[in-house]
């Protein structure tokens, strides 16, 4: 096991793609302004192909097409545009989906035949505004053709949220700790992680009390638009997809630590005392690195059993983890607490690399060809070579942990 390269980009990487396994990868992050975002066209080996720049929101978004067309969200004026570039880093098609001045694309996944967007109200930074607006826009999940036609958009209402492990205090609770009652939050956003996954005709879409980290998942038709379900309001975590239609919605913080598996119907079907990056394979058995968020770590890589338990893997230090891959031996490769990781289908853990490093910032782990696993740490890209096999096939190593990086499954 060798680190084949290494090399720097100009500030912070956010995402990073590749369409054929043998590269090379299309990066997307910050550049020296988080207000400026940065696309690199990269080989494996750190020799930069073309690199383009585009006003910037503070959280980059960008999916790579199965053709190789880059999809980069960006604000443009008083709208907000997604533009393709072209694998030659020229300016394809381009999509202006009709919105409000102060609202700002959350996430948005790459259909065959167009995109699904989660609207939410746009930044400080980015509406150019010193203070807060009397009113913010309600945030919404809409889905548009490749030119930006909507075909439907849908409000969402995350309603009053508690959760029993949040607490206040103040003067209408005598100065004492006690469970905060539910309240309205005053600005909603996207989840940090998956925000928003596509399962055959199945959207999840995650929002947030931005304030208080708790939200909810809201499940919808993808022809209709139509809500089908909601979680309960709980905090955020982990998310993947489980199947056709179905989806595993984690929950981690205020003493929650768990993982749900919620069906087409939107009703959860399993429910399971670990949270974590999870992968799933061709069974559809879900499998990952836990996330406790304390140390030191109490996480192990777990197996989520059908009958609701859990199955040990080895024990895990530290906390800041790479989302995984798979490959076709079902063995799992991710980056931890400074050292590249790998868990093969019997749940015997080898450690492939170390070094001394403690960055959080941390992306997906990518599985290349000949055993190429690429790494993004902070404004880094670590590219290893390995004894793994080719990426697995199963509803998760898609999405975030496939070559894309576009969370669909059709």
């Amino acid at each position: 096991m060798t680190l084949a390269s290494r090399f720097t980009l100009p500030g912070q990487v956010r995402a990073v793609a590749t369409v054929d396994p043998s590269g090379p990868l299309t990066v997307t992050g910050y550049g020296a302004n988080p207000l400026v975002t940065v696309i690199t066209k990269v080989e494996l080996s750190g020799k930069v192909a073309w690199q383009r720049t585009y006003p910037g929101t503070g959280s980059p978004q960008s999916r790579l097409s199965t053709e190789g067309t880059l999809w980069v969200a960006y604000p443009d004026g008083d709208g907000r545009l997604l533009e393709g570039v072209l694998p030659d880093g020229s300016t394809g098609p381009t999509a202006r989906p009709e919105c409000r001045p102060d609202e700002e694309i959350g996430a948005f996944v790459l259909l065959d035949d167009g995109f699904v967007v989660s609207w939410v109200s746009a930044s400080r930074p980015v509406r150019g505004e010193r203070s807060r607006p009397t009113s913010l826009p309600q945030p919404r999940v809409a889905r548009y053709t490749q030119e930006g036609e909507c075909l439907w958009s849908t409000p969402i209402a995350l309603g009053a949220v508690s959760f029993p492990g949040v607490v206040e205090m103040g003067d209408r609770t005598g100065w004492e700790l006690r469970p905060r009652r539910p309240r309205v939050p005053e600005e909603t956003g996207v989840d940090h992680w998956e925000p928003l996954l596509v399962s055959a005709d199945r959207i999840a879409a995650g929002f947030t009390d931005t304030r208080g980290g708790i939200g909810r998942t809201f499940f919808l038709d993808l022809d209709s638009g139509e809500t089908v379900s909601a979680t309960s309001p709980a905090p955020a975590g982990r998310k993947a997809i489980a199947g056709p239609g179905q989806f595993l919605i984690g929950s981690q913080g205020y003493g929650a630590f768990t993982t749900g598996r919620f069906g087409r119907d939107g009703a959860e079907i399993a429910r399971w005392a670990s949270h974590g990056a999870m992968l799933v394979d061709k069974n559809g058995s879900p499998s990952g690195p836990e996330l406790e968020n304390c140390l030191p770590s109490g996480s192990r890589f777990r197996r989520l059993a059908p009958d609701n338990t859990l199955v040990d893997g080895p024990a895990l230090t530290g906390f800041s983890t790479s989302y995984p891959a798979m490959d076709c031996e079902g063995t799992t490769v991710f980056w931890r607490d400074g050292k590249l990781l790998a868990v093969d289908k019997d749940l015997v853990g080898y450690e492939l690399f170390a070094m001394d490093d403690d960055r959080a910032v941390i992306g997906r782990a990518l599985l290349l060809d000949e055993g190429g696993v690429a790494i993004s740490l902070d404004n880094e890209i670590l590219v290893f070579r390995t004894p793994l096999g080719p990426l697995a096939d199963g509803p998760w190593p898609c999405g975030e942990a496939n070559l894309q990086g576009n969370p669909l499954v059709s």
